[in-house]
């Protein structure tokens, strides 16, 4: 090859790695697919992209010593982290999704996989939670929205594993139905406390399961300058911890969603439980700062100290810039303690690689998200849309001459209305087909799913193919005789294609209307919620579903 040819391409590579490492839409959460596309070759693999795991999705731990986040991918957001011995407990606010708080476990903060859920009963959307250990038993402190009965729960359990007690109401909807995000604290006098949004806090009983004397206000919180773009102030999500000789409190500040240089972390310190608390010099801790970044809308910290002692990190959730519909999902950035006291970020870009915390075991990550429905893992991966413990009464687990199946009785008569069955993914692009087999008078079919007012996707009834589009069930279309189906859900990065095939996945038909879903999330239809893959059965006849396959695309 002639040299000047030889420079000029070299020149093109070195133009391309700098844009992959250094242009914000070009930073390290780029794919390969992204990178070949420029330079239309397939050997430039510089730009940093995840490890992958089951089914090709994406994972933190790099397997070089270091992670890129987020931890746990797709919809976790508002992270309460517990350690425990030489193991690492977390759970997330769930909201509308039954069976509720699934407990995820590891042993390096990195790798992370579902043991299963703190919570059957529905009691409301369930909003973020406190995950606890106190005199060798765990609670999780559970605040739940609910029209006409705002409240604060809690759970509790001998073993991590469960079982787990029914939600016993704390009974704040009548005098504080707005205290949400409960942290848990144990003060100076050996009593145990909940500090809540606006800075308030309340006694516990000793046992934990009931409140004593009056709620009271003790912190005002940090203000940021009037110029920084936020949704609005928004003191919540109160972290606790001692550490040293003083108590501290992590908040977050700025709205959660909205803009996003909005949400951030604060910090403020005392000696006392009962105040005054010290605002950080450090404020804010965190905090997106341009809409260039990788992770928009970072905050809801807990502090945790890393399998190395005097090793600590912080735990939050953040937007993934560019999918929203992803949810808000876990990070984790380390931390350092100053001389003065203090603690403060160590400054890493948590969009690129860093190093994993030192002296954990990791174990195995996540789980398949393949199902062929030969055992129930309600709990672990599938939930109920706003569905309570009764839900469970409509599954029925069988196997006959063609595999297991799952029946899933009807309710309602449409995705509005039927509690679809939903599980989190957390890959920008995938898809996944399931058989549907229809009893007369069925109604079944496949989604990306929000909430009972923003979902996309293709029913099945005798009278044709219905269109979901924009939460509304639009259409019907005709559709081949028969009642067995299989359908393929594709989501590529936003773009929504359905395929169904009639004789089992032999031959594939293009449904004729594709959707563009990237608006699919909480800053336009508010809920919190994240866009999940999901089935259901409305109407008045059974569905059946069998062979359920999920795929990461790259």
């Amino acid at each position: 090859m002639h040299q000047r040819t030889i420079l000029l391409l070299y020149a093109l590579l070195a133009l391309v790695l700098s844009a992959c490492h250094s242009t914000p839409q070009y930073a390290s959460h780029v794919s390969e697919k992204d990178c070949t596309e420029h330079l239309g070759i397939s050997f430039l693999r510089h730009c940093q992209t995840w490890a992958t795991t089951h089914e090709g999705q994406r994972k933190a731990d790099l397997g070089d010593g270091t992670y890129l986040n987020p931890i746990v991918a797709g919809d976790h957001p508002d992270p309460s982290i517990l350690k425990d011995g030489e193991n690492y407990y977390m759970v997330f606010s769930t909201f509308e999704s039954y069976p509720a708080l699934t407990i995820w476990h590891s042993q390096d903060m990195i790798n992370w996989q579902p043991v299963g859920p703190a919570l059957t009963k529905y009691v409301g959307s369930i909003w973020a939670p406190e995950l606890t250990k106190h005199n060798g038993r765990y609670y999780v402190y559970i605040p739940a929205k609910l029209p006409g009965h705002n409240s604060n729960y809690v759970v509790w359990a001998d073993d991590i594993r469960g079982p787990w007690s029914d939600p016993i109401d704390l009974n704040l909807d009548k005098k504080y139905p707005d205290r949400i995000d409960p942290g848990h604290l144990v003060g100076e006098d050996g009593k145990r406390y909940l500090f809540f949004s606006h800075g308030d806090y309340v006694q516990l009983a000793d046992d934990g399961l009931s409140l004593v004397g009056e709620m009271k206000h003790v912190y005002d919180g940090w203000k940021y300058p009037e110029e920084w773009d936020v949704e609005s102030y928004a003191q919540e999500g109160p972290k606790m911890l001692k550490h040293g000789d003083y108590f501290y409190m992590v908040t977050a500040v700025g709205g959660t969603a909205g803009p996003p240089t909005g949400h951030m972390v604060i910090a403020a310190r005392a000696k006392s439980v009962h105040g005054p608390w010290e605002n950080s010099p450090y404020n804010p801790i965190i905090r997106t700062e341009s809409a260039a970044e990788k992770w928009w809308s970072r905050g809801h910290a807990t502090l945790v100290e890393g399998p190395t002692e005097g090793d600590w990190y912080m735990m939050y959730h953040g937007y993934e810039n560019g999918f929203h519909t992803l949810g808000r999902q876990a990070m984790l950035e380390p931390i350092e303690w100053t001389d003065d006291g203090w603690f403060r970020s160590k400054g890493y870009n948590v969009g690129q690689p860093i190093p994993k915390p030192a002296g954990g075991i990791a174990d195995a990550n996540g789980m398949p998200l393949s199902d062929d429905f030969s055992s129930n893992k309600f709990g672990v991966q599938w939930s109920f849309f706003r569905g309570d413990v009764t839900e469970s009464k409509r599954l029925r687990y069988g196997k006959d001459e063609q595999g297991p199946y799952l029946e899933l009785s009807p309710k309602g008569d449409s995705p509005s209305n039927s509690s679809p069955m939903t599980f989190v993914a957390g890959d920008q692009a995938y898809q996944f087909e399931v058989d549907i087999e229809l009893q007369p008078g069925a109604l079944g079919g496949a989604l990306l799913f929000y909430n009972d007012k923003l979902y996309a996707g293709v029913g099945i009834a005798e009278k044709g193919f219905l269109l979901h589009r924009y939460g509304m069930d639009q259409r019907y279309t005709k559709r081949p005789t028969g009642n067995k189906f299989r359908l393929r859900v594709t989501n590529d990065r936003h773009i929504l294609t359905i395929h169904y095939s009639t004789d089992r996945g032999k031959t594939w038909h293009k449904y004729d209307t594709q959707m563009e879903v990237s608006g699919y999330h909480h800053n336009v239809a508010y809920g919190f919620m994240s866009l999940r893959p999901a089935i259901y059965a409305a109407g008045t006849g059974k569905v059946k579903f069998r062979n359920l396959i999920y795929r990461a695309l790259p």
